[in-house]
């Protein structure tokens, strides 16, 4: 139980500073608040996090998501290979183009697409696949690369918990055709609201940027058939303050994460497993509960630490999805995706814990034993 002294340690604790609130303030006062010279400044700072890739800011990382897959030309007829265990965002993307959510299960092992149920998925229809570097923890993309190659489908990679996340030394959102960021207020670094695209391919980038902007580069010159997806600038004014933190902030995540591993220590529960040649920046740090979750989550909120599931219903199983492949007669065999998500309890891992927290979470985690 929480001491009276004590108040209860967040799940989560979105950062707005002073620093924050002054960026804020100074692009209201300037009069440039859409789409200025912050945005721009922002994009190219954002660039040096994925290998100097072309960075295209949006209003959102849903929004960042659909306008990828629009922009590779992805559309009805067309099939998209999204794990189930993920937010619904992955797969709300997909069908908002008029494409077909394909579901394939994660590895047994990790939270992220399983290489050879993605290869299994594949079928003439199938156009990309996309990997989430869910929690923070990069995908296996040192298979899957090679897999897509193989079959010419585009790799869309959800980094969207994943800033400065990295495989082998290569960041996420370099590796696939393109890459999808968010910063929500949650995220390791955020915008208060906001999204960023990243590519290679400056036409690819050029198409993006039309997108966001009612297809237009130029005032009334419309190209092609866009939206209104930008950023304002007094997002990216908070988003650069947040950029020249999120390193910091990404180490004391790391460290807040190896000081949980090394004393957890209860048998009923399973630290997060980190693949060779990962660099995790733990967005979320999640277990696995064995017994009775409920129980547990119950114990932990007494004790005054937050906990959440992320997520505990698979997207298969939600409604917009369910019910049309119900009438479908498609069915999905997921059995890595239902375990996972039965068994998972994040915990807090943001960096403003102190050490008497860490002690605390520990404490609690410890107490809950084998026996639940």
């Amino acid at each position: 139980m929480t001491s009276i002294n004590e108040q209860p340690i967040p799940a989560a604790r979105p950062v707005i500073g002073e620093d924050e609130i002054e960026a804020a303030v100074r692009v209201l006062r300037s009069g440039r608040v859409v789409q200025g010279p912050e945005v721009a400044a922002f994009e190219e700072g954002f660039s040096r996090l994925v290998d100097g890739r072309h960075c295209i800011a949006v209003n959102s990382g849903t929004s960042a998501l659909q306008l990828l897959l629009l922009a590779l030309g992805i559309g009805p007829g067309d099939e998209v290979i999204v794990p189930s265990f993920s937010f619904a965002a992955s797969a709300n993307a997909v069908r908002l183009t008029g494409a077909d959510v394909v579901f394939a299960d994660i590895e047994p092992d990790g939270f992220g697409l399983d290489p050879a149920a993605v290869e299994a998925a594949i079928t003439p229809r199938t156009a990309a696949v996309m990997p989430v570097h869910l929690y923070g923890h990069p995908a296996a993309m040192d298979k899957l690369m090679p897999i897509a190659d193989r079959h010419k489908i585009a790799v869309v990679e959800d980094a969207c918990q994943a800033h400065a996340a990295a495989l082998n030394g290569t960041p996420v959102g370099a590796f696939g055709a393109g890459g999808t960021f968010s910063f929500y207020p949650t995220k390791n670094m955020h915008s208060l609201e906001g999204g960023m695209v990243t590519t290679a391919d400056a036409e690819l980038a050029r198409t993006l940027r039309l997108l966001r902007n009612q297809g237009m580069e130029q005032r009334y010159a419309n190209e092609i058939v866009g939206a209104n997806m930008r950023m304002t600038d007094v997002s990216a004014a908070i988003g650069r303050v947040q950029l020249a933190k999120v390193e910091g902030w990404t180490e004391q995540r790391r460290a807040n994460a190896a000081y949980f591993d090394a004393h957890i220590t209860a048998p009923a529960v399973t630290t997060p497993p980190v693949a060779q040649g990962a660099r995790h920046v733990y967005h979320q740090y999640t277990v696995r509960i064995r017994g009775d979750r409920d129980a547990a989550m119950a114990r932990l909120t007494e004790a005054g630490v937050g906990n959440a599931v992320y997520y505990p219903t698979p997207i298969h199983r939600l409604k917009p999805y369910w019910e049309p492949d119900q009438k479908a007669g498609r069915t999905w065999e997921l059995p890595e995706t239902e375990k996972a998500a039965a068994e998972v309890v994040s915990l807090p891992v943001h960096p403003s814990l102190t050490r008497n927290d860490l002690e605390r979470i520990v404490t609690a985690v410890n107490s809950l034993g084998e026996n639940l």
